[in-house]
């Protein structure tokens, strides 16, 4: 959204225009889904937890403070992304998974080709991540928190942060080879 229709956009929310509020859903709602879902697998949660981040961003607007281009989407992403954490440690037993029978070594430089992947197919590899490993990814990869500050919003130790991504990756990489083999055993 360009800079000053994003201006006027907040002064309407400010006002509490519905029709202000209808524009910002339509406009953000898909990118806000999307954000939601990396944390949250069930449908009908994502829905909830939208809903509820909604909720947030209306009793909330006064506090917000535009700082230029992009600041009501990063805003709202935030409350998005909390909301989802909220969620995850209202609803699940969240915990950090310390099972390694199933994951690689991996070198701290290996990285996953994802290059020509659709984004779709790694959204789903992510998905299929356990709770614990998946939220410590999203937050470290997509939000840029560091392992300290993971660690304080899930209220475990940072070495358990920097050790739930490192399984993570590891994951990531396995799975995005076995999904690399697969498309191209449908070559073959």
């Amino acid at each position: 959204m360009e800079a000053n229709k994003e201006q006027i956009l907040v002064n309407r929310l400010l006002l509490k225009e519905e029709a202000a509020w209808k524009e910002l859903f339509g406009a953000y709602s898909g990118n806000l889904s999307y954000v939601c879902s990396r944390y949250i697998i069930d449908k009908d949660d994502v829905c909830d937890v939208l809903q509820n981040s909604f909720i947030k961003m209306f009793r909330s607007i006064d506090s917000f403070e535009y700082r230029g281009s992009g600041s009501l989407k990063a805003w709202i992403t935030r409350i998005v992304v909390n909301e989802s954490l909220k969620h995850i440690r209202q609803h699940s037993d969240f915990k950090v998974t310390m099972n390694d029978s199933d994951i690689p070594d991996i070198t701290d430089d290996e990285e996953p080709e994802i290059e020509e992947m659709p984004q779709e197919a790694m959204m789903e590899i992510i998905r299929s991540l356990p709770e614990g490993y998946r939220t410590v990814f999203n937050l470290y990869v997509f939000e840029n928190k560091s392992h300290k500050q993971i660690a304080e919003l899930l209220g475990i130790a940072e070495n358990s942060s920097a050790s739930q991504f490192h399984r993570a990756k590891a994951m990531l990489i396995q799975k995005v080879k076995e999904y690399k083999m697969l498309i191209k055993a449908q070559y073959e």
